[in-house]
Formats: C-alpha cells, sequence, structure tokens
C-alpha cells in the first residue's frame, strides 16, 4: 500500500497525538520523510520523536540516562492509582531497576534454551491442530483461526493456565495494550481499565491454586515467579499478578502481529514466497525480515533522567521520548533498499524487540513461534491467498491485521 501521496509537505509539523489522514493504515512513508528531513522532532506536548538506528540503539543501551519508568507520563494519562497506572507502572517493561532486574532473572531463568527447547514439541501439534481445523473450509481467517491462537495457548501452557480458562485473555490483553496508543478515547480507557481488573481477579485466584498446588520449577513460570526462582528475593503480591499479565499480553499481540503480517507479506510478495517454497531453510532469515519489515512493535519509550543530546538537539530532563522502531528499521545507514522485502537479507539488525538491559525477554520463543506457524502453514498450505477486505489492526504503537480472510488451496 502506497500512502506516499498523503505525507505532509511540511512533515516537521507531524504531530504524533493528532496523526494525518492515512497514517494509521500506512505511516511507512511518514517514517521514510521524518528520517529524511527531521529524524529528532519535538512534539508539541514536549515529548520527542526519534527515528534513527542509531540513536535508539544508544537509548536502548543507556538505563541510567533513558529511565524505563512511566509514572510521571501515565500519571496523567490514566490516572494515579488506577488499574491500568497500577500495572503499566509494575510490569517488566516500563520498570528500572531493582524491580526490572528481580523480575527479569525470573522471567530469563525460566527462557533458558532447554526449556523453550521442551515447548517446541507442543507448539508443533498446537499449529498442526489449528491447521487441521482450517482444512477443508471455503475461506478462513487466518487472525481468528490461526495466528491469535498460537501464542494464547504457548503463554497459557507457560503459566499452566487450564485449557477452559484461557478464552477471555485475548480481549483482555487486546484492551490493555491498546490502551498504550498516543490518544485515548473515554471507551478505550474504561476498556482497558475493566480489562486489568478482571484479569487481576482471575489471577488472584489462579495463584492461590497455584501455592496450594506448586507446579513443575522447570516449565510453570507462574510457580517460578511465586517462589522468586532465580532473582534475589520473591515478589510482592501486586508485582506478581501485574507481571503474569505483562507475560501473557507481551507474548500475545506481538506474535500474533508476526505471524499474521509474516503471511501477509508473503501473500504480498509472491517472488519471495517462492523463494521460501523452493529454499525452506531460508526460514529463519525469513522471520528476521518479517521482524525488520513490519515491526509487531513500532514504538517504544523512554524519559530522560538528565539532560541528554539526541540527534543534536538539547533534550531537557523529564522529557518523553517515542522511539520509532518502524522508522529505525528502515534506517538507510543500517540497511541497504530498507523499502524491498527481502527474506535473504544479512546481516539484518533490526529492532523489534528494542535492545540493551530492556531486550524483549521472550524474543527466542517468539521468533520459534514465528518459524513453526509460518513454516508449516507453508507446506501444508503453499497456495494459499489472502482475499480483498483485510482488515487493519488499527493501531499506531502494535502494528498487525484484525482480520485476514484467506482462502488456503
Amino acid at each position: 500500500m502506497n500512502g506516499g501521496s498523503h505525507v505532509p509537505a511540511n512533515i516537521k509539523e507531524f504531530d504524533l497525538a493528532n496523526p494525518p489522514e492515512g497514517f494509521v493504515e500506512d505511516p511507512f512513508p511518514y517514517y521514510d520523510a521524518l528520517l529524511r528531513e527531521t529524524p529528532v522532532l519535538p512534539q508539541p506536548d514536549g515529548s520527542l520523536l526519534v527515528c534513527r538506528h542509531a540513536d535508539l540503539d544508544r537509548i536502548y543501551r543507556d538505563i541510567a540516562l533513558f529511565s524505563s519508568d512511566k509514572k510521571r507520563v501515565f500519571g496523567p494519562k490514566y490516572g494515579e492509582g488506577s488499574p491500568l497506572f497500577e500495572h503499566h507502572t509494575t510490569s517488566l517493561v516500563f520498570s528500572d531497576p531493582p524491580l526490572h532486574t528481580r523480575v527479569r532473572k525470573i522471567m530469563t531463568s525460566a527462557l533458558t534454551p532447554r526449556a523453550i527447547a521442551k515447548m517446541e514439541p507442543g507448539l508443533v501439534e498446537t499449529v498442526d491442530v489449528l491447521l487441521e481445523e482450517m482444512a477443508g473450509r471455503d475461506q478462513v481467517d487466518l487472525i481468528g483461526d490461526f495466528t491469535a491462537s498460537i501464542p494464547i495457548q504457548i503463554i497459557g501452557n507457560l503459566l499452566d493456565v487450564p485449557m477452559a480458562e484461557r478464552a477471555p485473555l485475548r480481549d483482555w490483553s487486546l484492551a490493555i495494550l491498546g490502551a498504550l496508543e498516543p490518544a485515548l478515547s473515554e471507551a478505550q480507557l474504561a476498556s482497558g481499565h475493566r480489562a486489568v481488573e478482571e484479569f487481576k481477579t482471575y489471577l488472584q485466584n489462579l495463584i492461590a491454586r497455584r501455592r496450594a498446588n506448586p507446579g513443575d520449577l522447570e516449565t510453570d513460570v507462574l510457580t517460578r515467579l511465586i517462589r522468586g526462582e532465580g532473582a534475589e528475593g520473591s515478589l510482592s503480591e501486586i508485582e506478581l499478578i501485574q507481571n503474569c499479565i505483562f507475560i501473557l499480553n507481551a507474548g500475545h499481540e506481538t506474535t500474533t502481529n508476526l505471524i499474521g503480517n509474516g503471511l501477509a507479506l508473503l501473500n504480498d510478495h509472491p517472488e519471495q514466497r517462492q523463494l521460501l517454497l523452493a529454499q525452506p531453510e531460508l526460514i529463519k532469515s525469513a522471520v528476521e525480515e518479517m521482524l525488520r519489515f513490519r515491526s509487531p512493535n513500532q514504538l517504544g519509550n523512554r524519559e530522560t533522567t538528565a539532560e541528554a543530546e539526541i540527534g543534536g538537539i538539547q533534550v531537557p530532563a523529564g522529557t518523553n521520548l517515542h522511539l520509532v522502531i518502524g522508522a529505525a528499521n528502515r534506517d538507510p545507514e543500517v540497511f541497504e533498499n530498507p523499502e524491498e522485502f527481502d527474506i535473504t537479507r544479512t546481516p539484518n539488525r533490526h529492532l523489534a524487540f528494542a535492545g540493551g538491559p530492556h531486550v524483549c525477554v521472550g524474543l527466542t520463543l517468539a521468533r520459534l513461534e514465528g518459524k513453526i506457524a509460518i513454516e508449516r502453514l507453508l507446506r501444508r498450505f503453499p497456495d494459499y491467498r489472502i482475499l480483498p477486505d483485510r482488515v487493519q489492526g488499527g493501531r499506531i504503537r502494535f502494528r498487525g491485521y484484525a482480520a485476514l480472510p484467506a482462502a488456503l488451496g
């Protein structure tokens, strides 16, 4: 989709909180113009857009100067003490040491290569069951019938959520992550608050059951979190609950988007699909290019803890930075022909998983889910085609599809 004609003549007037028409549907021409003309752009609300790969890489690595803590930003946005404020200021992604260090140690100790290898047979089985359920149907929705179900089952397995209790997880996740958009309606805000409360109530019950009947420490992340395995000191009840919500959310929408975006890209670039069919060993580099070209997470945030210089601009302490991952992954200083989708691209130093100490803790699992889902769907249905009327997710921060109607034969 080419939205270049919609890019305003003066890109320096771009306002993320009030994006121009066409941006949500196709932000990439805007990203290209920002990189070309104004890669560090002050916003009307005092925040700053940062688009260059080198700047994001530096910011991710310097956790002293660039904080992930969002209490100051999220207080006015959600209301201090509100459900969304409590969640987003307690979870791993929006926290600094020592909380970040403690929670991350537990998660990384549970997501070792050995533990992830143990998950692979269950992942293959989940994917194959979904493929079998779609076989023979005239039309399917690759999001609702396939991609959205995979991470819910895998992350549900990680926390050992009973199968019969997994149905609400996706809607809770979508509502809570939807509240991270730069601008919110009252309905979105209310939906997000309600989802956190319902999720908390459910998890309080699940945690009580798990305390009474602990799971296998090697495979059950919830039992590890309860016991503080891998960290110095256990988590408080609120820290425990909010980081369980984080695990389910972080592993859900982004992986759904990775797989859905990947299948759409292969449909839209038939020569790349044929190359992958002819050389299935390219699946790993294909997944990396899908992550770069249509990053499931398009935006990150940091806050300056002291005066800083970014791209020649002096930035005061306390400035909110919008890290435009979708732009950095198209930076011509790093990627040759960045607007081309090339599954053989190497090296591929994309920032889809962020970087530095906050690099995505589940990146190995996400890559495995993407690899197996796309690999096995292509093997089973090599001639699948996306039908008209695909539905965009309608988000700025998270990029994916709400629906991908397809024929498999």
